[in-house]
């Protein structure tokens, strides 16, 4: 859609996109293209058509390539240049010390996505040759097309949210995990256990009398079995206390009792298996104390940030859940509009049109994968506890054109969360269910309205 000057908005945001591009990779500026290796790295100096004008390998770590960037500003300035701007591939970590030292001197810093830089080379001579050498030049030649993006400026509590983030899904994925790992096990070796409750990974009692077989007696079933149905009952209390809640459910407890005599499984593995469990058991209980640790971590700083009473106003949409995604956006003001962060998650649909065809859209998939499963699990809470969702689900998968599965329902309602987030968080306005029902297409500006 456009206005009376025939330029739409999408036309608008390229347009002030490219100009802050072209600020940071002015004509007077070359360009310094960098292949960061460990203890290689492949400097080069270019002209905005890409001519090589100095090229230079230096074997060194990261944090001594200040003398690199002194030596790439000396040869651009040989060659009647005013400065340089400095480009990389944003690879490990390694990209974030080349920023802060090319900021210490002054000099412009972009990084040009790997995806871009592996298109490039496919295309270069059809050979899909891989260099340090070449690699460094196809940098410098995207960057001197504005082929690249400035990096996000992250404060102190901005970067620590973002570690947290991180190791909160390397908890999480410990702890599903692990519980993966012992359903595989006890299907394997004793599957009577896991009928003994619906939903057992979920079940404290079933979880703690596990912990006390494997644990106390390391499965050995004739053991427990001369501690007697009521001594093991009072273990089994013991441990459910000591997990946090106040009595067992005995009628899970008593299942599990019973299922010692169930002969089903490979008994030949059971010893190793009930010992492999018994690790995993504690694993798992390490992994689920420090997820703990790390969400009250993410609370705070969350709350430093000034911005819980905003995002929990989104209807169940706790303050764990918004400061994982906002660990994977990082701060919502830098996007110029909420499209930008569904883009980012990979959650935005993929047009098909060409003259008189029209293809079925299908998202895009591309974009950071934890900011799409962040949001993918914040949705879930919302769909118990905001109205206006759920609404929203129930229509798209009750509707009788074009009808959605729970899934695609879900991944609509992930895409309107983040929509409603960054709108909250850039106007500095609570979430308005009133307008929020408004429709999830055009939320932006329902909400900003």
């Amino acid at each position: 859609m456009t206005n009376g000057s025939g330029v739409s908005r999408g036309d608008r945001n390229r347009n002030a996109r490219l100009s802050r591009l072209r600020s940071a990779v002015p004509v007077s500026n070359a360009v310094v293209g960098i292949d960061l290796a460990d203890r290689k790295q492949m400097v080069v100096v270019c002209d905005h058509d890409s001519r090589v004008l100095a090229r230079r390998t230096f074997r060194c770590k990261a944090w001594d390539l200040g003398a690199a960037l002194d030596w790439a500003g000396d040869r651009a300035t040989r060659a009647g240049f005013g400065g340089v701007t400095v480009a990389c591939e944003p690879t490990g970590h390694r990209w974030r010390v080349l920023g802060e030292l090319a900021a210490d001197r002054g000099m412009p810093f972009v990084c040009v996505q790997p995806m871009a830089s592996s298109w490039a080379r496919k295309s270069e001579d059809l050979t899909s040759d891989k260099t340090d050498d070449k690699d460094a030049v196809l940098i410098a030649r995207l960057t001197a097309q504005l082929r690249c993006y400035l990096p996000e400026a992250v404060d102190e509590t901005w970067g620590r949210l973002r570690h947290l983030g991180a190791r909160r899904g390397q908890l999480l994925d410990t702890h599903i995990g692990c519980v993966q790992q012992v359903r595989d096990l006890l299907e394997c070796v004793w599957p009577a256990a896991l009928t003994t409750a619906k939903q057992p990974f979920k079940s404290v009692t079933w979880v703690a009398a596990l912990s006390v077989l494997m644990g106390r007696d390391r499965g050995d079933f004739a053991r427990t079995r001369r501690l007697g149905k009521d001594r093991f009952e009072r273990l089994v209390r013991v441990e459910v206390v000591r997990r946090g809640r106040i009595r067992p459910c005995l009628r899970i407890a008593n299942k599990l009792w019973t299922a010692l005599a169930d002969p089903a499984g490979v008994t030949a593995h059971r010893t190793g298996g009930f010992e492999r469990i018994s690790w995993i058991l504690d694993d798992w209980d390490a992994a689920k104390s420090n997820l703990v640790e790390v969400e009250h971590r993410m609370t705070i700083a969350l709350d430093q940030l000034g911005l819980t009473s905003l995002v929990t106003s989104i209807d169940g949409l706790s303050p764990v859940g918004a400061a994982a995604i906002l660990a994977e956006t990082g701060d919502l003001t830098r996007f110029t509009s909420a499209r930008a962060i569904v883009k980012l998650a990979g959650l935005a649909p993929r047009e098909r049109l060409s003259g008189t065809f029209t293809g079925k859209a299908r998202l895009s998939g591309a974009g950071r994968p934890g900011l799409r499963t962040a949001a993918w699990r914040a949705v879930w809470g919302c769909l118990h506890h905001n109205h206006v969702y759920i609404a929203r689900y129930q229509h798209l998968t009750s509707r009788e054109h074009n009808k959605l599965k729970p899934t695609q329902a879900q991944t609509v309602i992930a895409a309107a969360l983040l929509r409603q987030l960054w709108a909250v968080v850039t106007t500095g306005k609570a979430w308005d269910p009133a307008r929020a029902a408004n429709g999830i297409i055009g939320i932006e500006e329902a909400i900003v309205a």
